[in-house]
Formats: C-alpha cells, sequence, structure tokens
C-alpha cells in the first residue's frame, strides 16, 4: 500500500454552500459540483445494511480534491462514527485513496487494525469503501478502484479549476 497519493480530502459539513464559500475564501479552492442524495444500489455500515442518504460537493483545491458532504439521515454510517448525527459538528472526516483491489486492500487495513466501516456501491456502480484508521490517523480513509468513469469526474473538477475566474461557485449536478 506504500506509495498510494492521496487523491482527495473530505469533510463534514452541515451546510455545502457555506461549506464551498468558506473553504474558497480561506483556500482559493474551488470550483464546486453539487451532486444531491447521491444515489446507492447499496450500502452496508459495520456489515450492516443501512441507507446512506447524503449530498457532496467536490472541488479542486491545488492537487487534491476536496469534497464537502453532509449526511441527510440519521442512520448509522462511517459519518456518523465520528461526527454523530445531531451534534453539529463539522471536520475532517477522510482521505481518499485508490486502490487496484477494493476487496484485497479492505482486508489488508483489517490485518492492520482498520477495520471496514463501510462499504457503498453507487447506481453508476462505484464502490467505496471506509476503513476505519482514526486509531492511527485520526480519520477514515476511503478507498476505490480507479475505473474510468471515477478518474474522469476526478479530472472533470480538476480542469474546471484551470484558469477559473472565481465567479459561479456553486454548480449542481444532475
Amino acid at each position: 500500500m506504500t506509495g498510494l497519493p492521496v487523491r482527495q480530502l473530505a469533510y463534514k459539513v452541515n451546510d455545502l454552500e457555506a461549506a464551498a464559500a468558506a473553504h474558497h475564501r480561506q483556500f482559493g479552492s474551488g470550483p464546486f459540483f453539487v451532486l444531491r442524495h447521491v444515489a446507492l444500489t447499496s450500502s452496508h455500515h459495520r456489515g450492516v445494511e443501512q441507507p446512506f442518504d447524503h449530498s457532496s460537493a467536490y472541488g479542486q483545491w491545488g492537487a487534491v480534491m476536496v469534497e464537502l458532504v453532509v449526511q441527510h439521515n440519521p442512520d448509522p454510517s462511517a459519518l456518523h462514527d465520528m461526527f454523530p448525527h445531531g451534534s453539529g459538528k463539522e471536520g475532517l472526516h477522510h482521505a481518499a485513496l485508490f486502490v487496484d483491489d477494493l476487496d484485497a486492500a479492505i482486508a489488508r487495513f483489517a490485518a492492520e487494525g482498520a477495520p471496514l466501516a463501510q462499504l457503498s456501491v453507487t447506481q453508476t456502480g462505484t464502490a467505496f469503501a471506509f476503513v476505519d484508521t482514526r486509531a492511527s490517523l485520526g480519520h477514515m480513509l476511503e478507498l476505490y478502484e480507479p475505473t474510468g468513469q471515477l478518474t474522469g469526474f476526478y479530472d472533470f473538477v480538476a480542469e474546471a479549476a484551470n484558469g477559473w475566474d472565481g465567479c459561479d461557485l456553486v454548480r449542481e449536478l444532475s
């Protein structure tokens, strides 16, 4: 697992638009592309199927994507493991890594004391896993395989930041 660069830093926030504006003011990040109520075909938290209704805003912060995420439902999740529902707390939730084999990476992290916290699959077929590295890193890690669709999205967000004039900070995705 050595040599895996961080592809994304993600923050649990309470308000996507306010968080995007604050992050942009402080770091010049953006523009942010919002996907509301990310459609999932399945989501399991600690081995139990749970709904995971969330929205995310994706922007570019230098060479790294930044994700701002809000969970709409009170059900258990990797997000609520760190930021309990109703607490109002915000902060760094995870760093994301691309791995060649998701199942093998999950097994390796589990063997090293970082168990699987959540495994979800989007309607487009992208699987993402949160492994619980709070004891060693203070936050979760998100793992996923770099499919063409996923890397294309990362490229889209990065390209939108090239030469961006700071206008139209928050943009809706369908």
